[in-house]
């Protein structure tokens, strides 16, 4: 019978097949470097660095000194394929610059990196199979959940895409989490974590009718995009709660970006339609709205309201502070992966999750001129 202190059970390298060795060595040290430098097993090296066999205290004493000795570093897909760490948490967003996805990424890094996980981000730049080749890579690096975030069009393939890659996760360990997004149709193993967008764009809406306005410009989203619709219908339902029609000239869909909102609003201007109040469906969307007001020389909100949605960070130091509809996306990351992990460890957890909105009002809006 070998001991696990006997090195018979490994024997030392041949000369000139040891990597770094710490003493002029080329290469990485393997694990066998670390064996034969502490004098024990392969078996027993593994044993100390997984923590999860008895070892005695002198022996990992001698593996930990030849680790640091060696500066070996143990393959971390072989620890994951043996289960003996925590999978890491992989986001995938349409963009990693926008302001409003990347407080979702702060939110879920922050909650994985309280529990120990390791965060991945990457970027689909709007491209399916590039969101298919993320998904299958996450799933193969053994992703614990995998984190679709942003709006996505709602169509029969976007359907089957996301069933597949909630079927093959699932197969393998893992789970698909969708981010402000809505949920899919049957009996699935995803978990949904979205937010309020009907009802933000409600408070919002309402809001300027309350003040008065009745002719309001509505910049809306792409059609196609789940968030777009959702924020219509509520857009929609404070119009038909103040008993004002739905004016087609009045609804200007378009992407939510800053040059967007500045070109629609000053086409609408040109194009001599009236309104006194702008309904921005994001706050870049408002940005560039404002732009376009003051290169008219209309003034906000004497001449002219405006409200936006997000709240991002710096729309509270606008002239004027730009009232808004919060949208808590720090939370929504965090929500996402406490959810994930938890369904994984067992524990109860929801698997639809809607998080409130909040309309914060500030100085951009007033009652209309007379």
């Amino acid at each position: 019978m070998v001991h696990e202190d006997d090195p018979r059970k490994t024997p030392e390298p041949k000369p000139g097949r040891r990597r770094n060795n710490g003493a002029g060595g080329s290469g990485a040290s393997t694990i066998r470097d670390v064996a034969a430098k502490a004098g024990v097993s392969v078996a027993t090296v593994s044993r100390a660095l997984a923590g999860n066999y008895p070892v005695s205290t002198a022996t990992r004493a001698r593996v930990m000194a030849a680790v640091e000795s060696l500066h070996y570093v143990a393959n971390v897909h072989a620890k994951a394929l043996s289960g003996s760490v925590a999978g890491p948490i992989a986001l995938v967003l349409q963009d990693i610059t926008g302001p409003s996805l990347a407080h979702v990424a702060a939110g879920a890094e922050q909650e994985a990196a309280a529990r120990g996980r390791l965060s991945l981000v990457c970027a689909t730049h709007d491209d399916s199979e590039r969101e298919d080749d993320l998904v299958q890579l996450m799933r193969e690096q053994h992703a614990a959940a995998v984190l679709l975030v942003g709006a996505a069009v709602q169509d029969d393939a976007y359907q089957q895409r996301m069933a597949e890659y909630a079927r093959v996760l699932d197969a393998a360990g893992s789970r698909l989490v969708l981010v402000g997004r809505p949920p899919l149709p049957g009996d699935l193993p995803v978990t949904v974590v979205e937010y309020d967008n009907r009802g933000g764009a409600f408070q919002a809406a309402d809001h300027l009718l309350t003040a008065g306005h009745r002719r309001i410009l509505f910049l809306s989203g792409i059609p196609e995009f789940s968030t777009s619709v959702q924020r219509k219908e509520g857009y929609l339902h404070a119009l038909r709660a103040h008993g004002v029609p739905y004016e087609e000239e009045l609804d200007v869909p378009g992407p939510y970006t800053r040059p967007s909102g500045y070109q629609r609003t000053r086409d609408t201007m040109n194009a001599g339609v009236e309104f006194t109040a702008i309904l921005a469906g994001t706050d870049l969307v408002a940005l560039g709205a404002l732009s376009a007001l003051r290169e008219a020389g209309l003034d906000v909100p004497g001449d002219i309201s405006l409200v936006g949605f997000d709240d991002i960070p710096f729309v509270a130091d606008l002239t004027p502070a730009l009232t808004t509809v919060r949208v808590p996306y720090v939370d929504l990351g965090r929500a996402a992966v406490r959810l994930a992990l938890e369904g994984q460890d067992g524990m109860a957890g929801d698997e639809h999750v809607v998080l409130s909105t909040q309309l914060v009002i500030r100085r951009s809006v007033s009652q209309p001129p007379r």
